[in-house]
């Protein structure tokens, strides 16, 4: 079935009716529709910009690490089948403090293989997870794709009503919101947003190296933020490839993107030490503002928040799409349960069954990350001693070690 016509029915409404309207496309709105669809609900997605170009070939440098929790829940959508390039498990992780040219402190903390039955996760392009999804949101003749198109939503207690800008016109028993960090639809409802201001951005780009990563991750903590290498599956022009994430204050993070490109590989090498040998960025540098945010409440008259239009935390443990992941497999099992009962999908009890799922977690997550990022953020040596001492601590503590794991990788 091509995007754009619906043809199923729902008993007493408007044939064009669908069981969930999802407004936006990102990868957290685009699952939910997918995993949606597979359990046999009628869902519709609308999003203002067109798909098909998401899928630009040009390698960007931005990618996802995406745990083991998540890629179940992709792997349910009928998403993670579709990937059309490899994704690299992340087996082991280093984490380390130190400051940008000198050696790392000897106190470390290091995962690894015995840590965890399974990688810790899997370092997917964004660009390889938007052509999967894209080839998924097609799959399904439940599921509805409307875009390039923007929707007007009138939401009541009785239910709610889509009116989209192409002009057709339909019912919808839920709306969720996944319009990202400045959801309009929650600004709409008047749902309260607190923000956290780093003054931080983060440097997104590749590089490829002399040595192989042996599926092995460094985070390693430096005074004005966290620097990550990200194992990457090889290409045929890269043979050893890592994606960087690495955080600056605003000012001097856009003067590094700005490096020549061997000033920029001496910069990177700086922070990241010799153990991969001799670094070359590849393709595109992206240098994107951090910030921290949540929403009050999750949910409003027929409507649920989900993803970044919910909550936006500091990427230092690479966790934001993940929670986005999270919230989607929560909804999604309140949702299908409450489907096959016979249910009515925007009822108030169920929205806040799925608030009581997912907003403390999210919130105890935001908080971790916030204290992280302001403990090792800076340059304190009484504080740089004592998270030395902790990550070493938590390093002998294999019990410790496996808790802290299996609640990063989502299970």
């Amino acid at each position: 079935m091509t995007a754009g016509t619906m043809s199923h029915p729902q008993t007493g409404t408007g044939q064009d009716d669908v069981d969930v309207c999802i407004v936006g496309a990102g990868p957290v709105g685009a699952t939910l529709a997918c995993r949606l669809a597979v359990a046999g609900l009628r869902v519709a997605i609308v999003d203002r910009a067109a798909l098909p170009p998401m899928e630009d070939p040009a390698f960007d440098g931005r990618a996802y690490a995406i745990a083991a929790g998540p890629r179940r829940l992709l792997e349910d959508a009928g998403v993670w089948g579709l990937l059309p390039l490899q994704a690299c498990p992340i087996e082991e992780i280093r984490v380390s403090d130190g400051r940008p040219g000198e050696k790392p402190s000897p106190l470390f903390l290091e995962f690894g293989r015995q840590d965890a039955e399974q990688p810790f996760g899997w370092m997917i392009e964004a660009r390889a997870l938007r052509v999967a999804l894209n080839r998924a949101l097609h799959a399904h003749d439940l599921l509805t794709v409307l875009a390039p198109d923007e929707a007007t939503i009138t939401r009541t207690a009785e239910g709610a009503r889509v009116r989209m800008q192409s002009g057709r016109t339909f019912g919808a028993r839920l709306i969720v919101a996944a319009e990202g960090r400045r959801s309009a639809l929650r600004d709409q409802a008047r749902i309260g947003i607190t923000r956290l201001p780093y003054h931080q951005s983060g440097i997104v780009c590749a590089v490829a190296h002399e040595h192989p990563h042996n599926n092995r991750a460094l985070e390693h903590f430096l005074p004005a933020g966290p620097f990550a290498q990200l194992p990457m599956a090889a290409t045929p022009e890269h043979p050893n490839l890592s994606a960087i994430v690495w955080s600056e204050s605003d000012a001097l993070a856009r003067r590094m993107a700005a490096l020549p490109h061997d000033a920029f590989a001496h910069e990177i090498q700086r922070r990241m030490g010799d153990w991969l040998g001799r670094v070359t960025p590849v393709g595109r540098r992206w240098v994107y503002p951090l910030s921290a945010q949540y929403a009050q409440r999750y949910f409003d008259t027929r409507m649920v928040l989900v993803g970044d239009a919910a909550h936006g935390i500091h990427p230092i443990a690479g966790q934001g799409l993940n929670l986005g992941f999270r919230d989607v497999a929560a909804l999604s099992d309140v949702l299908i349960a409450a489907h096959a009962r016979g249910e009515d999908l925007g009822a108030p009890s169920l929205l806040r069954q799925y608030q009581a799922r997912c907003r403390p977690a999210n919130m105890l997550m935001l908080a971790a990350t916030d204290m992280l990022e302001r403990l090792f953020g800076n340059d304190n040596p009484v504080l740089r001693r004592a998270r030395d001492l902790g990550l070493a601590g938590v390093h002998r503590m294999p019990a410790l070690r496996r808790a802290f794991v299996r609640h990063a990788m989502g299970l």
